[in-house]
C-alpha cells in the first residue's frame, strides 16, 4: 500500500528496480575469457579447483578477497531525504 501520490505498488517498484541494478553490477564484475594460471598481482599459481569453478578467473583467493574488500558500494537512494519529502 502506498501513500500520499505514489501508486499502489510503487515501494514494490523500488525494491524491484534495486535488485535488479544489483544483480546486473554483479554480472557485469564476473570474469570472462580463460582463467589465468599465475595471479596477475602476486604471481602465485591459480588452483586448478578455483579456475574450474570461475571460468576467466584472473587472480588467487587472497587477492580476490582484498579487492572485494576494497570495492565500495555504490548504490542509489531510491527513497529520497526527508527534507525532500518535507517540502
Amino acid at each position: 500500500m502506498a501513500g500520499g501520490w505514489a501508486r499502489d505498488g510503487a515501494v514494490q517498484d523500488q525494491i524491484d528496480d534495486t535488485v535488479s541494478d544489483a544483480v546486473s553490477a554483479a554480472r557485469a564484475r564476473m570474469p570472462k575469457g580463460d582463467s589465468a594460471k599465475y595471479c596477475d598481482e602476486c604471481g602465485e599459481p591459480i588452483p586448478e579447483k578455483r579456475r574450474e569453478a570461475l571460468p576467466g578467473v584472473r587472480t588467487c583467493v587472497e587477492c580476490q578477497s582484498g579487492r572485494d574488500a576494497a570495492t565500495r558500494q555504490l548504490s542509489i537512494n531510491r527513497r529520497g531525504s526527508k527534507d525532500s519529502q518535507l517540502r
